[in-house]
């Protein structure tokens, strides 16, 4: 789940990169629609591989004693009782 979140939330930052609008616009309404060349499988890509090195990232401090209520800076004191 943590994954999809994250994929997503890049995927929406990655989406509008590169994209140019398409020169002629339409005569009657001045709407230029959808971009000539989205390149949706490059950014799908991109997004893929963006989403699993944040991905590894998050994993890798959630499982570390680094971030932990047991250890670490967050650890509850010994003496608290």
């Amino acid at each position: 789940m943590l994954f999809a979140l994250i994929w997503w939330t890049v995927l929406f930052a990655v989406l509008p990169t590169g994209t140019r609008p398409v020169a002629d616009a339409d005569a009657a309404t001045g709407w230029r629609g959808v971009p000539d060349r989205p390149g949706l499988r490059r950014k799908l890509l991109l997004t893929t591989v963006i989403s699993a090195v944040i991905w590894m990232l998050i994993v890798g401090l959630i499982e570390s004693d680094w971030l932990s209520f047991r250890h670490g800076i967050l650890a509850m004191p010994k003496d608290y009782t």
